[in-house]
């Protein structure tokens, strides 16, 4: 493969995984608690060697994404009315005891299962402050939940939901749609003014990102029509270079 088709179809590469990405933003764009991704694309500097004879040369850059990150900006809060429902406004994140392990979640659709413990859509246990399941009595009835995160009833505290922040936001690996694990250590958030009775939205705008999808797609085929072009020249190069009949 020469150097032109390779630069291009790095970009081709870097365009397809682009695509996936707000592919999956738009498949998202009614999750719970889901926060969009964005690629960040970065050069592939490839030093070409033995550049003297002939001169020229030095350098080839090609295209590559980097890595993904998530946009941080916190979804629309929708209230529900729902005692159990609960959203964060700011920074941090809700933990849940998955089959897995802990995982972090902004994902507030909680309720309350059979034997009383309060748990996500997925009957996933909601964590306390040391991480210990949030249990309800039969008799907690009206159940009310401060900004804190304390959890109270009509019969008195219940306990206290914990909230984490990890130290770096970018070290949080997804897992399904709204889990994630943390890959770097996480501290208690004091304040986090959770709201009761609500639930965040998914940060996604799907007419931004419709728009960030046209684009994709424009560039995806320019670059295909780059790579036929050149595909196009080098076949004309060699039919005017090769004698009528062939190959000698």
């Amino acid at each position: 493969m020469d150097i032109t088709t390779s630069l291009a179809a790095s970009r081709l590469v870097a365009q397809q995984r682009a695509m996936d990405i707000t592919a999956n933003n738009l498949a998202n764009a009614n999750t719970t608690g889901f926060r969009s991704e964005r690629v960040q694309f970065g050069d592939w500097i490839d030093r070409q060697r033995g550049t003297a004879s002939p001169p020229g040369g030095g350098t080839v850059t090609y295209a590559q994404d980097r890595a993904t990150y998530r946009d941080t900006q916190p979804g629309t809060l929708t209230h529900t009315a729902n005692p159990f429902d609960l959203a964060l406004p700011a920074d941090g994140y809700f933990t849940v005891n998955t089959a897995a392990g802990p995982r972090l979640t902004r994902d507030g659709r909680f309720g309350r299962m059979p034997d009383g413990t309060l748990a996500d859509s997925h009957g996933n246990a909601v964590l306390d402050v040391v991480g210990k399941p949030i249990q309800l009595a039969p008799t907690d009835t009206r159940i009310t939940i401060t900004g804190d995160g304390a959890v109270a009833s009509e019969n008195g505290p219940v306990g206290t939901i914990g909230i984490v922040k990890p130290a770096d936001p970018m070290k949080l690996r997804a897992e399904g749609a709204a889990n994630f694990v943390a890959e770097s250590p996480t501290t208690p958030v004091a304040l986090p003014g959770i709201v009761q009775g609500a639930v965040e939205e998914s940060n996604v705008q799907p007419v931004m990102e419709l728009t960030r999808m046209m684009d994709n797609l424009r560039q995806y085929q320019f670059v295909t029509q780059l790579i036929q072009a050149e595909g196009d020249r080098q076949q004309n190069s060699i039919d005017k270079l090769l004698p009528a009949g062939g190959v000698p």
